[in-house]
């Protein structure tokens, strides 16, 4: 519609607009005001629906089917289990060019790291190759990200590596061992996929950010701790991951467990791997040094063992990986026994890390590229990839940051490039294995320690040092608990003191004491502004949290120290009498009994040192609540104000007068 202009050049709709501020201020300074309004009430269906909606589609999935024929709606739908539908039908050759390139770039790296991760996981070297085949190309047709490479990951391996020998032991059982870490998988994959089909992803937004920087930090320090058994040379080592019992048996076998001509190859390797790693980081063009360095290594290694014969002087080598894909494993899995709850118990907790890993990256790449990934559908396409890896062969995979990274970097478009990358490892499955027998361990152990160091984040570490130090305790304490004990226990601390915080927020949340801004209505806390003056014979309020059973009574109190402490203030400065208390509630999103019986017991309070109760600005909730409880009828509606400056333009009117 075009816009009218007046001689002035002015439109009407802004002469209007103008017109109508004016009469809104017309009508206060005339002491017209409004009121707080009561929405209207709802039916307890009502009620419970909006409820649950909020909490399990707050993102609205069905509102694309909305009038659609039944045809659209059932291809919608198809399309939002298989997102390989939607985007296969745009999908060009130059789109395939950049994931081909992605694909190949990310199978050189993918190779030896899986190799590597299999061993932290003490499976066969062979079973982290099956991990990289079929778990990504499910995810091809279900995922919902463009950029995440799956795969086996080094904190997953090192969980389940762990978890799982408490309970079997890989040398002497490796049956047993492989049949419990496919159970693990299986039940990893089922959690994944039910969090995501009832919708309960926000359940591992409970892990806060501090507490992954630093459960991630300790378990890279713990694999890299790991890791000296192969990049040493040491036969006996130690089955423990914490800090002291690894430093102990290094030190031990430091006379008579060493070998030189092991740790000549890991050193020099090593260094090479984190030269290539800098230039990558350094020359975002030369990404592809850092990502074909690992395959480079052990391409030379390899050799170098092979002619020089170093696995006859000691050199531990990978031996022989058994060829061909991978053959089913449906029926090693135990779906009864003892051993059923123990696989349900460690494939949950490898099912959570993982999917917290995933999501996370997925979401990261997802927004450098612009564009959204659906948390739900990915639980679900990382769960069925993993229930169907379980029964050919797999153990746990998710998204590799690394291996992610280096997609990205690459060019890839789509989810191709992991079904590139599976073909290239299906092949290397097929024809070349055999050429890894003489492979030495000490380049997996370098390759390996060169990865793991990129999960040590000391910037974000010293960011949540400046931004807020409960949540460095977090980051700090998951961290000690992985190094100086072990990773289950380091998670186990990272989610309590995660939760401890959630607790501490709710239990006792801010209030702050509220003042006048100088030549204005507007009221805000006076330790924010030095400024805001205190209003004579009023004591203003914020709670700045929902009032619940949890923090009812603490609030309560916390207000009426404000009063004790503001009291004993004026006497000291012989200051007017506090009349009136005002409590600002537009931070209260909610209230519940508990609240409300807290207020009550605070205008008892209040009565008897003959100070009247006054509200501001309570929300939709919490006046429906109030009213409900008859609150309302006991403080009087007339104490309630749409705002501070309302309830203080009527009970200190000289005050608003000043303004």
């Amino acid at each position: 519609m075009p816009r009218t202009v007046s001689d002035g050049g002015e439109g009407f709709d802004d002469i209007a607009s103008r017109s109508s501020s004016h009469r809104r201020m017309d009508s206060i300074q005339h002491g017209h005001s409004y009121k707080v309004g009561f929405p209207p009430k709802k039916s307890l269906f009502a009620e419970f629906s909006d409820a649950v909606k909020e909490t399990f589609f707050a993102d609205d999935p069905l509102r694309e089917y909305k009038d659609l024929p039944k045809s659209k709606k059932i291809w919608l739908g198809l399309q939002h289990v298989f997102p390989v539908l939607g985007w296969s039908r745009d999908y060009t050759l130059g789109k395939f060019k950049g994931d081909l390139i992605a694909g190949l770039t990310i199978a050189s790296l993918c190779i030896p790291q899986d190799i590597g991760y299999s061993k932290l996981a003490n499976l066969p070297p062979q079973v982290g190759l099956y991990s990289s085949f079929v778990p990504p190309l499910i995810y091809a047709v279900m995922g919902s990200s463009r950029d995440i490479a799956i795969g086996p990951v080094a904190v997953v391996s090192l969980l389940l590596g762990t978890l799982l020998q408490n309970e079997i032991d890989p040398k002497t059982h490796p049956l047993e061992y492989s049949r419990l870490a496919f159970t693990a998988t299986f039940f990893a994959g089922i959690t994944q996929a039910a969090l995501g089909f009832f919708r309960l992803g926000f359940i591992i937004e409970f892990l806060s950010h501090a507490a992954i920087i630093g459960f991630m930090a300790g378990a890279a320090v713990t694999i890299a701790l790991q890791q000296l058994k192969g990049f040493l040379g040491i036969a006996n080592f130690t089955k423990k991951t914490d800090i002291v019992s690894v430093m102990k048996s290094v030190w031990g076998n430091v006379h008579h467990g060493w070998n030189w001509q092991t740790i000549l190859i890991g050193a020099s390797l090593l260094a090479f791997l984190l030269v290539a790693k800098y230039i990558g980081k350094k020359k975002k063009k030369l990404f592809w040094v850092s990502a074909i360095a690992p395959l480079i290594s052990v391409i030379v290694s390899t050799f170098f063992v092979y002619i020089t014969r170093a696995d006859k002087h000691g050199v531990s080598i990978v031996k022989n990986i058994k060829k061909g894909i991978n053959p089913p494993s449906a029926s090693l899995i135990y779906f009864t026994g003892p051993y059923l709850a123990t696989g349900f118990k460690i494939g949950a907790v490898a099912g959570m890390i993982g999917l917290t890993e995933a999501i996370a990256i997925g979401r990261t790449f997802a927004a450098l590229k612009d564009y959204q990934i659906d948390g739900n559908k990915e639980m679900v396409a990382l769960g069925t990839m993993n229930i169907v890896g379980s029964m050919t062969s797999c153990y746990v995979a998710t998204g590799s940051f690394s291996r992610s990274a280096v997609n990205y970097m690459a060019g890839c478009e789509t989810a191709v490039s992991n079904v590139v990358m599976s073909t290239v490892v299906m092949l290397t499955l097929l024809l070349i294995t055999p050429l890894f027998k003489y492979t030495p361990n000490a380049i997996l152990s370098s390759i390996i320690i060169s990865a793991v160091l990129g999960l040590i984040d000391y910037q974000s570490a010293y960011l949540i040092w400046k931004v807020d130090k409960l949540d460095f305790l977090a980051c700090l304490g998951a961290f000690f608990g992985v190094v100086f004990s072990s990773v289950e226990y380091g998670l186990l601390i990272a989610v309590a003191i995660s939760l401890f915080k959630i607790l501490l927020q709710v239990t006792r949340p801010r209030t702050a004491l509220l003042g006048n801004l100088p030549r204005t209505t507007i009221y805000r806390n006076v330790e924010q502004y030095p400024d805001a003056a205190k209003v004579p014979g009023v004591l203003i309020v914020r709670v700045d949290s929902a009032i619940y059973f949890t923090n009812s009574n603490y609030v309560k109190e916390r207000i009426l120290r404000w009063l004790r402490d503001e009291e004993e203030q004026q006497q000291d400065q012989k200051l007017s009498k506090i009349e009136f208390l005002i409590v600002e509630l537009s931070p209260v999103i909610d209230i519940d009994t508990s609240g409300i019986h807290a207020l009550e017991e605070l205008l008892k309070a209040l009565e008897k040192r003959k100070i009247q109760l006054v509200l501001a600005n309570p929300g939709p909730a919490v006046i429906q609540k109030l009213r409900a409880a008859k609150f309302t009828d006991l403080i009087g509606e007339d104490k309630i104000f749409l705002t501070v400056g309302d309830a203080v333009k009527k009970f200190a009117p000289k005050v608003v007068d000043n303004v």
